[in-house]
């Protein structure tokens, strides 16, 4: 199966999340997801995978300085592909299991 991990260069966490995948000798699919954010359909998908709410992938700041964060349900799902430095990161996918990599050990449950 292939790992997919939605990645921001700039993120520690998403750094790190990438670095440990790597060491177990996993080369993911690296999509940088600020570049080519996914369709409301894909994020909706991710958030099943994740069995949480879109709420819970918010980072609140940046949803704040979006405009976005009193948004709930598909608003906010949409409103998190239009402004994709909203959401959480870094996300990682292995089949249809899915986790956020905070902390990076996170995704050791996936792999």
């Amino acid at each position: 199966m292939m790992v997919r991990i939605y990645h921001n260069p700039r993120c520690s966490k998403s750094r790190q999340t990438l670095a440990l995948i790597e060491e177990k000798g996993i080369t993911p699919d690296v999509i940088l997801y600020l570049d080519t954010p996914p369709s409301p359909q894909e994020l909706a998908e991710l958030i099943e995978m994740l069995g949480m709410q879109p709420e819970d992938i918010l980072r609140k700041k940046e949803a704040r300085e979006e405009g976005i964060a009193d948004l709930r349900g598909q608003e906010l799902i949409e409103a998190l592909c239009a402004h994709p430095r909203a959401l959480e990161r870094p996300i990682v996918v292995n089949g249809h299991k899915a986790v956020l990599g905070r902390p990076p050990e996170n995704v050791l449950d996936i792999l």
